[in-house]
């Protein structure tokens, strides 16, 4: 089961416009799981070859949030109330990398999950644990998902 997610069109990890993010695609691999591959251009380094580590923390994030996205009619949306980073080795700049995100536990308003980013080689280069509360209802209520973007694009959508 690999269905790719819905992208928006702003947003800095998976904005497909916008000009300074990192057009991330996510797919569901299994319930509660995502993955998403990149490699990531020197614009996004802090030390010389390396990514900063705010990139890396928002694309565990990220991550963390879609693994409870599977729906694609009606997604999860939730804050990040915690996220508790493991920086383990540098992600390195211009190397293929894989994000994985898999939903630990699921309480009405309250989620947990984790993610992690593999470098070359299935290396284990950061992890996270994030505490997740549900977006309220009533922030939602009237937001057009689709005037946002919010959709699965095709492979010639993206403006990479």
């Amino acid at each position: 089961m690999t269905s790719r997610q819905p992208n928006s069109q702003n947003c800095f990890v998976c904005g497909i416009t916008n000009p300074i993010g990192l057009h991330l695609i996510f797919y569901s691999t299994a319930p509660g799981e995502v993955t998403a591959e990149c490699s990531l251009p020197a614009q996004y380094q802090g030390y010389p070859g390396i990514v900063h580590g705010g990139v890396v923390a928002a694309m565990l994030d990220e991550a963390a949030a879609r693994s409870f996205m599977g729906e694609v009619d009606n997604p999860r949306f939730t804050y990040t109330a915690r996220l508790e980073i493991r920086y383990r080795k540098n992600v390195p700049i211009d190397q293929p990398l894989r994000l994985v995100g898999r939903a630990e536990t699921s309480k009405s308003r309250l989620a947990s999950a984790k993610s992690a980013i593999y470098g070359p080689n299935d290396t284990l280069l950061a992890e996270a644990e994030a505490l997740l509360i549900n977006i309220p209802s009533q922030t939602l209520e009237g937001i057009d998902l689709q005037a946002l973007g919010w959709r699965v694009y095709s492979d010639e959508e993206f403006e990479i």
